[in-house]
């Protein structure tokens, strides 16, 4: 069963309960659907003690009477980015080994998205030197893309010759953070941009678009929604079918995100935007609710909200994915995902590089 939390397995005690009243794949009249069941299942497993003050019929009534607020997406894409943006800030080199372990575990979860790994130089960023080997050495399953990053035409083709059937772009809206990061202007990048996503459409490879520092920079402050859309359109335009909009330091707000996506939806259709959230001030669930509330359904997250970024100093995490999906749950949102495995394999890599889960949803599960 693998390193299920001690409350999970009690839970387990209730799978004849779930068989005969709350079959969770039934279509039929009465049934719960996925996120009600999950809700109750909680319940179950987190039933307050005689003691406590809350009422437990009122809890499980208010579980019971769950459903998907209204102006939410039916449907949320998420995008694992762990990885690559989560591995490729850890201090130490990760043995490819535990990589491909990683993305093989993580395409058991129900992940449809899992980005893989940077073909970049190892001189820049020496986490993803063994970029090759990890594309293919993992075993790609039915159904779940599996996108890597490509900084120019020379990595683009290492890319496609590693088997790469998806890539990614990786572009920013300040001067200063696209010097440090990919070593040119926001001008230049978008020069070389045009030459990799051109190649991929001949190829038929698609191609997304990211937006570092959209809602602030390390060296520069403030950006203004202005500039992010101006980058964002620009991606969008030279065929970039999504664009994933990227709050690399965490320093944004649901205010700030809102200003934002009003900014870059006046040029780019909902359905063609993402955003890829940090915890640095704790305010990455807010800011991925306030985008599906107006209209967003893709977001980004790295298991155990592993991350950072090498040139944006004090950035802490993303989103944990497992942190992710529980508010997602909580809403009565769909993302096809199992939480439980998602936090094994969030499990698996921590013990792996010796450092404790930044998901608050798997310390209280595996601390019970």
């Amino acid at each position: 069963m693998g390193n299920v939390p001690s409350a999970v397995k009690h839970c387990l005690s209730y799978q004849q309960l779930l068989r005969e009243h709350l079959w969770i794949g039934d279509t039929a009249a009465g049934a719960l659907d996925p996120a009600q069941a999950f809700l109750l299942i909680n319940l179950y497993c987190f039933k307050p003690t005689s003691g406590s003050s809350v009422s437990w019929a009122a809890v499980t009534c208010i579980s019971l009477e769950s459903t998907r607020l209204s102006g939410l997406p039916e449907y949320v894409k998420i995008v694992e980015v762990g990885p690559r943006d989560g591995l490729q800030n850890e201090k130490v080199i990760v043995p490819t080994d535990i990589k491909i372990e990683f993305i093989n575990q993580l395409s058991q979860t129900g992940l449809s998205v899992i980005e893989v790994t940077s073909f970049v130089s190892s001189r820049w960023v020496p986490q993803m030197a063994d970029h090759t080997e990890v594309m293919k050495g993992i075993r790609q399953y039915p159904g779940v893309r599996y996108p890597v990053l490509t900084p120019n035409l020379q990595g683009f083709h290492r890319a496609v010759a590693a088997g790469a059937t998806e890539i990614s772009v990786f572009g920013a809206a300040s001067e200063s953070f696209s010097k440090k990061n990919i070593n040119c202007s926001i001008e230049e990048s978008m020069g070389k941009f045009e030459e990799v996503v051109k190649s991929a459409r001949h190829m038929n490879i698609p191609a997304r678009g990211y937006v570092s520092c959209a809602l602030g920079c390390p060296y520069e402050g403030s950006i203004t929604p202005q500039k992010v859309t101006e980058v964002s359109k620009r991606l969008y335009g030279m065929g970039c079918y999504e664009i994933s909009l990227g709050d690399t330091i965490g320093v944004g707000t649901p205010g700030s995100m809102k200003k934002l996506l009003e900014s870059v939806m006046k040029e780019l259709p909902p359905g063609a935007l993402a955003v890829h959230c940090h915890d640095t001030y704790g305010q990455a669930l807010a800011n991925i609710l306030t985008a599906l509330q107006m209209g967003i359904n893709v977001v980004d997250s790295a298991v155990s909200g592993l991350g950072g970024c090498p040139y944006a100093k004090g950035a802490s995490g993303n989103v944990a994915t497992e942190d992710l999906i529980y508010m997602l749950n909580g809403l009565g949102l769909n993302t096809g995902v199992n939480l439980y495995k998602v936090m094994e394999a969030g499990d698996y890599i921590c013990k792996a590089v010796n450092k404790t889960t930044n998901s608050k949803v798997a310390r209280a599960s595996f601390s019970v």
